[in-house]
């Protein structure tokens, strides 16, 4: 084996030119050093082996490629099944959100309602109030009394009316609170 060596290193460090073809190269060690066969022998079946080894490899490479490809098309089929199915369940709740939607429209508008009558309401106050402030010309008594018992009426419809917006309000909140949970 040493004589092998030996060899290799006169061919690889002597000064002539090194031959391009593998098999002559491979004829003229052999001439030099027949026992080196063995050890060619050796080389050529573990290349072999390498050879089935990355060819192995390629196979397994290509395979996991195509299930990879069939699993991404699987999941675009499954992704598109999904996204149906979910716009098909949404769609169950659009007659519920419809009600809440509905209920929170006529709550609003009632509200709209009480607040204009109790904006008309204030301006009659308002309006009463400057009359009795007047003294010129002086109101008679029973008059006055009149006057002051229809402001004691507009008031305590005004709190009626304050009370039912402020039920109405938190009415609304509910609704909204209920909108916004049915949203998916």
């Amino acid at each position: 084996m040493l004589c092998g060596s030996v060899v290799v290193l006169w061919f690889c460090g002597g000064g002539c030119g090194v031959p391009t073809n593998l098999q002559s190269m491979r004829e003229e060690i052999l001439k030099v050093d027949p026992t080196f066969q063995e050890v060619l022998e050796k080389r050529d079946e573990l290349a072999q082996r390498i050879d089935l080894l990355k060819r192995e490899l390629d196979l397994k490479r290509s395979q996991t490629e195509q299930q990879i490809a069939k699993l991404r098309r699987d999941l675009g089929e499954l992704r598109k099944q999904v996204e149906q199915k979910t716009e098909k369940t949404k769609t169950l709740l659009k007659p519920d959100q419809a009600r809440v939607d509905l209920a929170i429209s006529m709550a609003t508008e009632e509200r709209q309602a009480k607040r204009s009558q109790r904006a008309s309401l204030g301006r009659s106050i308002s309006r009463l109030q400057k009359s009795l402030k007047q003294t010129n010309p002086p109101w008679p008594e029973a008059e006055r009394r009149n006057m002051d018992a229809d402001l004691q009426e507009l008031l305590k419809e005004t709190q009626r009316l304050d009370r039912e917006i402020g039920v109405l309000n938190e009415h609304i909140r509910l609704l909204k609170i209920k909108r916004l949970l049915l949203r998916l």
